[in-house]
């Protein structure tokens, strides 16, 4: 099974995302991969930016680009059952963890070091950055839900919103300070 490793990357488009919900409008995990690599380009931006803090975004960004790789293999796990309790939660990160691996055991082995770093990111401040800019994503996928008069992702909103601001993150509050309002707009409204 070596270098099959692109091959299954290219398949994050047929992967769904939010399947317990009914969605106005479907999202590929190849979708949300590059949204989440965006935010978390532009928390690191802020980060820098406005707070001086010496982010390594290109680190930051590849973590993004992998960070949900192994859901190729495992589908999407929805996250009220991800994380219904501790024993599920747990088995599904080592669930995770294994795909992970095998997807990096398709790479030539001189290949595979400079992937394992972005799929097992190990730095505390990327790490915070690239979960917040992932429910950034979900955050904004709930915003445009509701924007379509879709009801079902108020309670998910809420709670995404919750989540996020316990995250206590200045580059997160910035963002959603300053950026957040743009997606409830449509495109008329967009200057």
């Amino acid at each position: 099974m070596d270098n099959q490793f692109y091959a299954y990357l290219s398949r994050m488009k047929y992967i769904s995302r939010w399947s317990l919900m009914h969605n106005s409008s479907n999202e590929t995990l190849s979708e949300h991969t590059l949204q989440v690599a965006i935010l978390t380009h532009a928390l690191c931006v802020i980060a820098r930016r406005r707070f001086g803090r010496q982010v390594d975004t290109a680190k930051a960004v590849l973590c993004a680009l992998y960070h949900d790789a192994p859901e190729i293999i495992t589908g999407d796990l929805p996250t009220p059952v991800k994380y219904y309790n501790p024993a599920i939660r747990d088995a599904y990160r080592e669930i995770e963890r294994t795909a992970a691996e095998k997807l990096l055991s398709m790479l030539p082995q001189d290949l595979e070091d400079e992937y394992r770093a972005s799929f097992f990111c190990e730095d505390r401040e990327v790490l915070d950055l690239v979960k917040a800019a992932d429910k950034l994503g979900a955050l904004i996928k709930c915003l445009e839900e509701e924007r379509m008069g879709n009801r079902e992702f108020i309670r998910a909103r809420e709670a995404t919103e919750r989540a996020l601001r316990e995250m206590d993150l200045p580059e997160v509050e910035v963002f959603m300070k300053e950026f957040l309002p743009a997606y409830t707009l449509t495109l008329d409204e967009l200057e």
